[in-house]
């Protein structure tokens, strides 16, 4: 058979589909918003709050009102000048009905309504209107106050006068479609996540946030008239700072605008953050190479100058980033992304720019200010020295892995298999875990690497003392890919890392050391999904000589009621592993077929928020950990007492 009859040789224009205006976005929803699941669903409130932004931008909007309704509907508005509501001259109908109708359509295209802007696409309220069973759309402007609705992207109220107002405003409410999204339920820390970064991006904006949903109910208010000063401060809250004073400096030129704030701190790891037109560039992009060029050549140059750096000294970039907290935000009016998803800025002229505006007004700052010169350049000398300690350490392992037959660890037992996407590794604690995995496991594909004791705590610890660690070491070399500058994700041996440690208090700690170190000196592990945590059962339930195993209490309580509760019933509380023979814990958290794993994520935009809980809960400081635990204590489930 043929290819035409398969298609019943048709292929003419009858074949050709169109799908008329918002008929796509219904269609392809992930095109437009990026996915259907959580994150889309945030998305289109993001969406809504930036046209809200934009006008706060372009000088007319203080105050937003962000309120997750009782419904799980959300409404949004501001202060601003209104969107316009009288007819399109090409379109023949209300402006507002374009914007929220017709893709593609928006003041952000060159007709002088926005200089600069982050929404350029033009999708914003059009692509939420197409995604939501209902949208309310009130506008105060002229005097009046207008109101129109949609269904499912459609018009259906024309726009109508039903009050009268001095005030002058957008408020826009809608409902996401429960046929599009996995899930309409908002999450209000992620929400606020974003709402916080708005408020600390843009100074002087004052953004409302109330969750009025039955058990969940919450108000907070964001005004930074510091701005991104505010949020470095924000961001190393438990830290302890180098220097008192943040420096920063905003620099404006015709169409572009450039705002750096930036403090170190005693801590050992780099957090720098870039933003354009408000959206965070995870991949950084040409302000932040600008950015870190500039920090390297003033650091070395006022190290020179001021004889602290000896004449052949050289301060690398990673020396002079170290325990630094930098916000870079620019905001343009032509902004070029690479890739759909912004998450890298492409501008050439960006760089030269971010590049002059710090070296100078770096430069002036250490020039002004002695003292807190000479206690940054002072720690950029420890990080080298430290650095090329760890170069040395590094560089002697390697020389005798190349001198010895076999250099992976000792104690690591490894899989028969070389293919890395068939094989993974297994990390427990102790000995007695060790020796139980080992008998357990698919000799093929299953390799286990027992630890002894616990691992360095990294977020404490400089590099040299990283490398000086046995542990640490062991890991190192059973993964391959090296770590930091050497990483390299192609010399993976394991396609999935997984922790398998008690589950008690202990386990808990030692799983946190280790991702600390994960997350700290191989992201990309986690970036790229091969970092998973084993789930060992808490509970194993005998009746009648059969076995059942419950990973929750939830779990547990659902048997129960399956085979009744009564004096026959056995329950055991698993507190770890040991307590486990070779065959259960194959059974239970080992074979493939019936385990369960939590795969390790974590989203880039949320990178400082993931920083401060690094740092509160793994760094030096006991008072920030004590009110984490505190204001968390009772969310904490399965606790040993």
């Amino acid at each position: 058979m043929s290819l035409e009859e398969k298609t019943n040789g048709q292929y003419d224009a009858a074949q050709i589909q169109v799908l008329e205006g918002l008929e796509a976005v219904r269609k392809r929803p992930g095109m437009y918003i990026g996915s259907t699941g959580p994150k889309g669903l945030h998305h289109l409130v993001y969406e809504i709050v930036d046209n809200s932004i934009d006008e706060a931008l372009a000088g007319y909007c203080k105050t937003i009102h962000v309120t997750i309704q009782s419904d799980n509907s959300i409404m949004v508005e501001d202060d601003g000048r209104g969107m316009p509501v009288d007819k399109h001259p090409k379109m023949g109908i209300p402006a507002v009905e374009v914007i929220h109708t017709v893709l593609h359509a928006g003041g952000k295209f060159g007709g002088g309504g926005y200089k600069v802007s982050g929404g350029l696409h033009g999708v914003g309220a059009s692509v939420v209107n197409a995604l939501s069973t209902h949208m309310e759309v009130e506008i105060k402007r002229n005097g009046k106050i207008y109101k129109q609705s949609y269904e499912k992207g459609k018009t259906v109220s024309k726009l109508e006068i039903i009050g009268e107002s001095r005030k002058t405003g957008s408020k826009t409410t809608f409902w996401p479609d429960p046929e599009i999204f996995e899930t309409t339920v908002f999450d209000f820390d992620v929400l606020e996540h974003r709402l916080r970064e708005m408020a600390f991006l843009n100074k002087g904006i004052k953004i409302v946030f109330k969750d009025e949903r039955e058990g969940k109910k919450r108000s907070e208010t964001y005004h930074y008239e510091g701005g991104i000063k505010e949020f470095v401060t924000f961001l190393n809250k438990n830290k302890d700072p180098l220097h008192q004073d943040v420096i920063y400096f905003e620099i404006i030129k015709e169409n572009c605008e450039v705002e750096v704030a930036m403090q170190y701190t005693d801590s050992y790891s780099e957090l720098i953050l870039g933003y354009a037109n408000n959206i965070n560039t995870t991949d950084g992009g040409t302000h932040i190479v600008g950015f870190k060029s500039a920090l390297t050549r003033v650091f070395n140059d006022y190290g020179k100058k001021s004889k602290i750096l000896k004449e052949n000294d050289v301060l690398s970039g990673e020396d002079v980033r170290e325990g630094l907290t930098a916000i870079v935000s620019v905001k343009l009016s032509e902004p070029q992304f690479e890739g759909q998803t912004k998450a890298k800025l492409g501008n050439p002229e960006i760089r030269g720019f971010v590049e002059t505006s710090t070296n100078e007004n770096l430069t002036a700052f250490l020039e002004e200010n002695p003292a807190q010169a000479k206690i940054i350049v002072e720690k950029c000398i420890r990080a080298a020295r430290a650095r090329e300690a760890a170069r040395k350490a590094r560089d002697l392992t390697r020389r005798k892995g190349a001198l010895e037959s076999f250099s992976l660890p000792g104690k690591l037992a490894d899989c028969s298999d070389k293919d890395p996407s068939k094989c993974e590794i297994y990390i427990v604690e102790g000995d007695s875990a060790g020796g139980s995995a080992k008998t357990a496991r698919d000799r093929a594909t299953q390799a286990i690497l027992p630890l002894r004791g616990k691992i360095l705590n990294v977020e404490k610890a400089r590099l040299d003392r990283v490398y000086e660690n046995a542990e640490i070491k062991a890991m190192i070399t059973a993964f391959g890919t090296g770590i930091h500058e050497d990483f390299d994700i192609t010399k993976l041996r394991y396609h999935k890392i997984i922790i398998m440690t008690d589950a008690d208090v202990d386990g808990a700690h030692i799983a946190t050391l280790l991702l600390t170190f994960i997350y700290r000196f191989m992201p990309e592990l986690i970036k790229q999904g091969y970092v998973y945590r084993a789930q060992p059962p808490l509970y194993k339930l005998e009746k009648n000589k059969k076995v059942w195993y419950a990973y929750t209490d939830e779990e547990l309580a659902a048997i129960l009621d399956e085979v009744g509760r009564d004096q026959n019933n056995k329950i055991q509380r698993y507190k770890g592993l040991g307590e486990m023979d070779a065959e259960q814990l194959w059974e239970t958290t080992m074979d493939p077929k019936h385990r369960v794993l939590l795969k390790v994520n974590f989203d880039e935009s949320y990178a400082s928020d993931i920083d401060v809980t690094f740092n509160t809960l793994m760094g030096d400081r006991v008072e920030p950990r004590r009110l984490f635990i505190e204001k968390n204590a009772k969310y904490v489930k399965n606790l040993d007492i």
